[in-house]
């Protein structure tokens, strides 16, 4: 939010904005958790519901289909309904899809509910972020707000495999949707303390060409994204996915440069600060993914983990995670470039990665993980937390929603094709092992068929995130925060409209 005379305490502020973030989070954390936690419960629902393994993958592709293409209508509508109503349409509306995928009976109605959930996730994610970002608008106070959402958002996925693995082992896989419900719940109590709505200037009018066309253009790129893993990036079906898709955004940004009233205005990414936090977010993904797939497989394929240990075992990354983004960063964000916390971010994260590189099937969990999962979780806080607080950087109350999706696009379209990806690329790897091992084929050479997989994978990954640590180096120019004469600490001056 731009303040036109900053200071310590905005007069305007919402005086329960603490205990709005505590329900701001939570909703946060349940959109973060069903990412990871139907993972662990998948081989269950699987079993229970007679699921075929060509069509499993839709239970995960099903949600991140709608959530990653609809994010962006779901924030244009926070900003012309606001912001508190759709913030609890989207709790409650999921709330009520993980309750029917839940008592699912068949594989339809579970990949209903899922596409339901990501759907309504597209209203809620939004409407989180810019409900944060307009509840908290005094620097240091930001900061905190800011790392603590970002600590949600970088380590609630190993926190749903902690969950997922619990829920499974010692109730069944149907809770794993189900906690979705009390957590909604308590979250719909945000009403009393949130502040109330302001919604865009003049009348709703939604941009339905732009709307078209960054549902299909984003539909088609994860799609086809999720289809490279069982087809290959070389298929027909996959080319012509993503090169339909890659038309369809081009289109996408030509008329948003024409139209009166954009679903994205062109202001909101053109500015590289804000850009730059979009692309942060979307590469460093990568990363992440890579350490919850690939490790995930390789505690209970390789090394034989349970499930509920396996997601014990990815815990240090979460306390990483929030010294990072909550201790850290918090901190620093009011004192320094964005810059000099996500390019060393990127680079930390990457050096985690290639930590796991040298993986092979008798590596211990404290010499071989443990090192990795720390400089990841650690580097991912300080990527994560000032990533999401210049995400709506300078951007006018009535963009404040756009901007929210548009973060939220970013993490999720990363996501998808870094999934798909580095996948593609450790399958590959695993087969090429196993066609020179076929001669003398033992237990312990398809292990090591999988960890090379992962290697080759890691190894990518890593290029990746160092790769990117270059790029939002180069590209993120916002200076240092300006202190105010006689003000303590350094408080930014506002920042211009982008």
């Amino acid at each position: 939010m731009v303040m036109s005379q900053p200071s310590k305490t905005p007069p305007e502020a919402n005086p329960r904005r603490w205990l709005a973030l505590v329900f701001i989070g939570l909703a946060q954390l349940m959109i973060v958790l069903d990412i990871t936690v139907v993972n662990i419960a998948l081989p269950s629902a699987q079993k229970d519901l007679g699921i075929s393994d060509g069509d499993r993958q839709w239970v995960i592709t099903a949600y991140t289909l709608a959530f990653g293409s609809l994010l962006l209508l779901g924030g244009r509508i926070a900003d012309y309904t606001g912001r508190k109503r759709t913030f609890l349409i989207g709790l409650l509306g999921f709330a009520g899809a993980s309750a029917l995928g839940g008592a699912a009976s068949g594989f339809e109605t579970l990949l209903s509910a899922r596409a339901l959930q990501g759907a309504f996730a597209a209203l809620l994610a939004p409407s989180a972020l810019s409900l944060l970002a307009v509840n908290f608008t005094e620097p240091r106070e930001r900061a905190k707000a800011f790392g603590i959402f970002g600590a949600i958002a970088a380590g609630g996925g190993a926190i749903g495999l902690v969950v997922g693995g619990l829920l499974t082992e010692y109730l069944d896989w149907r809770w794993c949707l189900y906690v979705n419900v009390p957590i909604a719940v308590v979250a719909a109590f945000s009403w009393s303390v949130l502040p109330t709505d302001t919604r865009a200037e003049g009348r709703a009018r939604f941009d339905i060409p732009g709307v078209l066309l960054a549902v299909c253009g984003l539909v088609a790129v994860v799609y086809g994204c999720s289809e490279a893993e069982s087809e290959g990036w070389d298929s027909r079906l996959v080319t012509g996915l993503l090169i339909v898709g890659a038309v369809l955004l081009l289109a996408f940004v030509l008329v948003e440069r024409s139209v009166a009233r954009p679903l994205l205005p062109p202001r909101v990414v053109a500015d590289r600060t804000r850009g730059s936090a979009y692309l942060a977010v979307g590469l460093s993904v990568v990363g992440m993914f890579a350490m919850f797939l690939f490790l995930t497989y390789y505690m209970q394929l390789v090394k034989g983990y349970s499930a509920l240990l396996t997601g014990v075992a990815f815990l240090p990354m979460t306390g990483a995670v929030l010294v990072g983004a909550g201790g850290v960063a918090s901190r620093l964000i009011p004192k320094v470039p964005p810059r000099l916390l996500v390019a060393p971010g990127l680079l930390i994260a990457a050096t985690g990665v290639a930590l796991l590189v040298p993986l092979d099937v008798d590596s211990s969990y404290a010499a071989g993980v443990l090192p990795a999962e720390l400089l990841v979780g650690f580097g991912m806080g300080l990527v994560m937390a000032p990533s999401m607080n210049y995400a709506t950087h300078g951007v006018g109350e009535g963009d404040a929603g756009v901007a929210s999706a548009t973060v939220n696009t970013a993490q999720q379209i990363g996501g998808s094709i870094g999934t798909a990806m580095l996948n593609t690329i450790a399958t590959s790897a695993t087969s090429d092992y196993m066609a020179s091992h076929a001669a003398r084929m033992t237990p312990r050479t398809a292990k090591a068929g999988l960890v090379e997989g992962f290697s080759h994978a890691f190894v990518v990954s890593s290029a990746i995130l160092a790769g990117a640590a270059v790029v939002i180096a180069l590209l993120m120019n916002t200076p240092r925060p300006v202190r105010e004469p006689g003000a303590e600490g350094a408080t930014p001056l506002p920042a211009p409209l982008g």
